[in-house]
């Protein structure tokens, strides 16, 4: 018998056509006229049975097609429902859980960096601004505007806004420029 099977289970695969011809005639001719009879019948039974299987599956679609548009169901909703599900089936997922706990965290320790470095430079600019050399420089800047406010139009105590100041401050430049020209025009018609 191991002789037998050791022929069965041969190591070498066998090559397309040939390996299907080998095995059927094999099997063919180990097997009796009474024995293929009968199997022939029980093949044709199977064949009647997937066919009438085939149609009452299709009997049965329809029918689900018709219950799903008499409740309004289409396409669209049955696509909501499965990526719905879906979504629900993967969050459940362990590997879901401890990603989204990960991801949680490091957002969580992210949050806290960003929020003590912004601290930490609302304290630099508040000490810059409360420095001699801010203020120093502030005090010049003030200064500057009020002279120039005062050397274009008077002095304006309504403070004025910057495009204000600007705009008098240009202004005030075309005059002087015009003013210059002028000059320089008298000193050439005198000499």
């Amino acid at each position: 018998m191991e002789a037998q099977a050791q022929g069965l289970l041969e190591t070498e695969p066998l090559q397309g056509r040939d390996g299907d011809a080998i095995g059927s005639a094999d099997l063919s001719s180990m097997l009796s006229e009474e024995e293929k009879d009968e199997l022939k019948a029980e093949l044709v039974q199977l064949e009647e049975e997937i066919t009438t299987l085939r149609q009452v599956l299709s009997a049965k679609e329809r029918h689900l097609v018709e219950i799903k548009q008499k409740l309004g169901m289409n396409l669209m909703n049955e696509l909501k429902q499965n990526f719905s599900r879906s979504w629900h089936d993967m969050q459940t997922t362990t590997a879901y859980k401890k990603t989204h706990e990960t991801l949680s965290h490091a957002g969580q320790k992210a949050t806290a960096a960003f929020s003590n470095v912004g601290t930490a430079i609302s304290r630099k600019f508040g000490d810059m601004r409360n420095s001699p050399t801010f203020k120093s420089f502030e005090e010049r800047v003030e200064t500057t505007v009020t002279s120039l406010k005062t050397k274009v139009g008077g002095t304006n105590h309504s403070g004025g806004s910057f495009e204000e100041v600007l705009s008098s401050t240009a202004h005030a430049s075309s005059q002087n420029a015009s003013a210059g020209i002028r000059q320089t025009r008298e000193e050439d018609l005198q000499c």
